[in-house]
């Protein structure tokens, strides 16, 4: 199913990802380990935000995604369905 995931990093420990490299390293990983399908970088409410768009297989694949992300960069990271338009326009002609 394809999935969003949105990983945001707060200020302060992005700065300090930043100036050591683990920032870059870190998102390496997770291309590496996803290859996403989109990847955007955006600031969001005041934070360094990531969203990837990737197919994702099984529910288990979760912790090897987001450990790093949580122990590396403080991240919080948020899972959302998500469709494209072909997608949706399947959905809706399910509608009947």
């Amino acid at each position: 199913m394809r999935m969003m995931l949105r990983v945001k990093v707060p200020v302060e420990a992005g700065n300090r990802a930043v100036a050591d490299g683990s920032m870059q390293a870190a998102i390496g990983s997770v291309m590496e380990a996803l290859k996403p399908e989109a990847a955007y970088f955006v600031p969001h409410d005041g934070q360094r935000t990531a969203m990837f768009f990737f197919d994702m297989t099984d529910a288990s694949d979760i912790p090897p995604i987001v450990e790093p992300l949580f122990q590396n960069l403080n991240a919080s990271v948020q899972f959302a369905p998500a469709m494209n338009l072909d997608d949706l326009q399947a959905g809706l002609g399910k509608l009947g």
